[in-house]
């Protein structure tokens, strides 16, 4: 018996060295260990064995076994570091190679701008207030003194979502609830989305405005004229003029309408602004009284003045961008320019 386990053990080392892979190690514990295997045929003839000869059989046979055990475990370890270190030099990374550049994103225009016109009206101690896109008639038009049939309430200039609900096509939405929920002193802005059903190079169904509004006991025409000079040279530069032109808005009496001088020619007249030396910026006035008394304010006792500035308009205007569709088409050529 001694010589045949020998024998055995002599064959297993031979296989067991010149197996390569985990799969061949497992056919080879099967074949040397395994139920049909010689050792275990051996081990079954044990009973045959008389009560002398089983204790040393049995001390040889489980020698043999642990020996085989042996091998297959060191072989199998060896197995793993080769493949571990074969492993590594295929995935190896050459940190001599230059790295791949990682691009960052930026901020987007429209972003940009409305983060300088807030950090505008903070230094100048105005409060931001916000308030929901999706609006009733009240706070949209009959709170900012627009009658039933103002053109601005017709289906083809207004997104309706119900009979009284629509997308506010303003964010003076804004200034009527801080109305509501505040007594004057007021001095807010409004930034925001809006929406109107219009759709050029100029226009957006979806666009943004930044509205203000200061109300007060001696607010006049003046500290209007004040607050935007103030802001135009902020944004645009020192050497740019700001000017008003008589308008009509429901919600403001009187009111006007927000010119610059142009940034490209200085009021000398160019293709920017077709040679008349002023850019169109937005509208204001003071608050129609109308307004104060239907939001319970004293009209005898506090006047205001609200402007709105289209975001979109101040990013053209200031970044040069000749159309107000490529703000909103995603293209990163156009957009790493900021």
């Amino acid at each position: 018996m001694k010589e045949k386990l020998e024998k055995i053990i002599a064959s297993a080392q031979d296989e067991i060295a010149a197996g390569d892979t985990l799969h061949q190690l497992n056919q080879l514990k099967s074949k040397f260990l395994g139920k049909k295997s010689e050792l275990m045929d051996m081990m079954k003839q044990m009973s045959s064995l008389s009560s002398e000869e089983k204790p040393e059989a049995g001390k040889l046979l489980n020698l043999a076994k642990k020996q085989i055990n042996r091998l297959l475990n060191s072989r199998e370890l060896e197995i793993k570091e080769l493949d571990y270190r074969r492993t590594l030099s295929i995935e190896q990374i050459d940190i001599t190679m230059p790295g791949r550049r990682r691009e960052k994103g930026s901020l987007h225009p429209i972003t940009l701008v409305m983060q300088e016109i807030e950090d505008i009206f903070i230094s100048m101690g105005f409060d931001i207030a916000e308030g929901p896109d999706i609006e009733d008639e009240f706070h949209n038009f009959d709170a900012l003194n627009t009658p039933k049939d103002h053109p601005a309430r017709d289906l083809s200039d207004t997104f309706y979502i119900g009979d009284d609900v629509l997308l506010r096509t303003q964010t003076s939405t804004v200034q009527v609830r801080v109305m509501q929920n505040h007594k004057p002193p007021i001095r807010i802005i409004s930034p925001g989305s809006c929406y109107r059903n219009e759709n050029d190079a100029s226009h957006s169904p979806m666009f943004h405005q930044v509205e203000a509004l200061v109300v007060d006991d001696g607010i006049n025409f003046a500290d209007l004229r004040d607050i935007l000079n103030v802001f135009v040279k902020k944004v645009f530069g020192d050497q740019i003029e700001s000017r008003f032109r008589p308008h009509f808005f429901p919600f403001t009496e009187p009111s006007a309408e927000i010119d610059i001088s142009c940034v490209k020619c200085y009021g000398k007249g160019c293709n920017l602004c077709k040679g008349s030396g002023w850019l169109e910026m937005g509208g204001a006035g003071m608050v129609d009284p109308n307004v104060f008394e239907m939001l319970d304010i004293d009209s005898e006792k506090y006047t205001g003045y609200a402007f709105g500035l289209g975001i979109e308009r101040i990013a053209m205007i200031k970044y040069k961008i000749p159309d107000m569709r490529l703000l909103y088409e995603n293209d990163v050529r156009f957009l790493r320019q900021f």
